[in-house]
């Protein structure tokens, strides 16, 4: 279970229960900085030129769980040495230890909204990125349930 669903201020789950959704594995260093609005993935991953309009957290640690979601409000592409969203220590934590690509398409998120029930892993986690509804990641208690329902 995630705090941040007692908290006052958070949004609301009420996204279109049809929206498209992707899914991805974060350590809790990329999990941090989509709570402030960002996530970075390099150019040549599939996400990257994939529709979708929000994006779905699988934490490895500390829950080993999807637990929140966000809207994908903007994707801006970087590259390694210029100024943009990321900065050089993001560089090094978020993209240096899985890829050695230049370029990066960051995804500009909304609030992060915590999914009432999480969606627990039963199985070896999350890989790559998983694409279903906002109604599949309400409804899958656990990632076998997501993956029935989910494109990989």
């Amino acid at each position: 279970m995630d705090l941040d669903q007692f908290a006052d201020d958070t949004p609301a789950d009420d996204a279109d229960p049809d929206a498209r959704c992707c899914v991805v594995a974060t350590q809790q260093e990329t999990f941090g900085r989509c709570r402030d609005g960002i996530y970075p993935s390099p150019r040549s991953y599939d996400r990257t030129r994939r529709a979708f309009d929000y994006m779905a957290f699988y934490r490895t640690a500390p829950v080993s769980a999807i637990t929140h979601y966000a809207p994908v409000e903007a994707r801006v592409e970087q590259r390694r040495g210029e100024s943009g969203p990321m900065t050089d220590d993001d560089w090094a934590t978020l993209i240096d230890p899985f890829s050695d690509e230049r370029v990066v398409v960051v995804f500009e998120l909304g609030d992060l909204v915590p999914l009432d029930t999480s969606v627990e892993n039963d199985q070896n986690g999350v890989r790559g990125a998983w694409y279903c509804s906002v109604e599949d990641l309400r409804v899958a208690g656990t990632l076998s349930a997501l993956a029935d329902r989910a494109e990989t």
